[in-house]
């Protein structure tokens, strides 16, 4: 038995953390954009912390259930509908056959992460079953969810209890406006300095084409690039370099216009020079980030980076403790 897709959302995919180890060979990691919410999702149902869920963005999904099942959603504001009935976010619930999930429209945040008791049970491929659509890899056949689909489900853990709930002190708050920490670096030398000092004084927007690949902000003030006579290889546009790797996280601003952050989707290396990287800790962040909602950047050190990659395993290991108990 499955669960069927009715409707398959906006975008609506299989995801788990994410493949390592390929990137070398051009295929990105994958995996959940906010890891944090689907972490808590899979550890609300007992599940390993890397079962497969559903990364429903922005729009979610009409699913009917054919067979009972225990589930979990976490992550954007988007409230769940058990047969038309509003049901709790963060909590586990209870899902007979037959019975049908619906979501209405997130009041914060871009994606709500769908965990199933036992997973969703997809083969894996390259030891993940996320999604890579470009590559047409992982997940259910490589792709987005379509209407029509069945998804099977793994065998759920008998620990598992329904009605158990996140702690509220353990929910992300998803706010309009964030602050994105960076450690600069790699090409930032190639701005001018009022050209940075403009980088980091400016609220961005996030632009309408935002998505796993990468995060689009406008409304901030152009950036200058230091005059230069092209290296041989590197193309006409001033951001244009030889070629070089891209960090998940990278951002890059062609013309000096509008920095894009590479994402879990993003290709491994281009002709776009990038001037530093978010935090792994604030990736999660702009995974929730809709457009419209909008972004100032924050210079860090390493040590900063480090401590507050510190604090975040910290707080999921407290979950882990919390929810192990209870």
């Amino acid at each position: 038995m499955s669960i069927k897709v009715i409707k398959p959302g906006l975008a609506t995919s299989v995801q788990d953390k994410g493949r390592e180890g390929y990137y070398h060979l051009g295929i990105p990691p994958s995996g959940a954009m906010d890891q944090y919410a689907m972490t808590l999702a899979n550890l609300l149902l007992k599940n390993d912390e890397n079962a497969a869920v559903l990364e429903c963005a922005l729009l979610g999904p009409e699913l009917l259930f054919q067979q009972d099942a225990m589930v979990a959603i976490c992550g954007a504001r988007m409230v769940p509908k058990i047969d038309g009935q509003i049901m709790p976010l963060d909590t586990v619930l209870d899902i007979k056959a037959g019975q049908t999930l619906r979501f209405n429209y997130p009041t914060s945040g871009a994606r709500a992460y769908l965990a199933v008791a036992g997973g969703i049970d997809v083969p894996m491929a390259l030891g993940s079953r996320s999604t890579y659509t470009l590559g047409s890899l992982g997940g259910h056949e490589g792709r987005r969810l379509i209407a029509g689909d069945e998804l099977p489900i793994g065998q759920p853990n008998a620990h598992c209890q329904v009605g158990q709930s996140l702690p509220e002190e353990f929910i992300t708050n998803i706010g309009k406006e964030t602050i994105l920490r960076i450690i600069p670096g790699m090409y930032i030398h190639r701005l001018t300095d009022d050209a940075v000092e403009r980088f980091y004084e400016d609220s961005w927007t996030v632009g309408s084409e935002a998505d796993r690949i990468g995060y689009r902000f406008k409304d901030g003030r152009p950036m200058d690039f230091i005059p230069r006579k092209p290296p041989f290889g590197a193309g006409s546009d001033p951001s244009n370099i030889v070629d070089a790797c891209y960090p998940i996280g990278s951002i890059q601003i062609p013309a000096g216009k509008e920095p894009i952050v590479l994402h879990r989707d993003a290709v491994s290396g281009g002709g776009y020079a990038t001037i530093g990287t978010v935090i792994s800790t604030d990736m999660d962040l702009i995974g929730q980030m809709q457009p419209n909602y909008k972004a100032q950047f924050k210079p860090i050190s390493m040590a900063e980076a480090l401590t507050a990659r510190k604090l975040k395993q910290e707080k999921l290991q407290r979950v882990r403790e919390r929810l192990k108990h209870s």
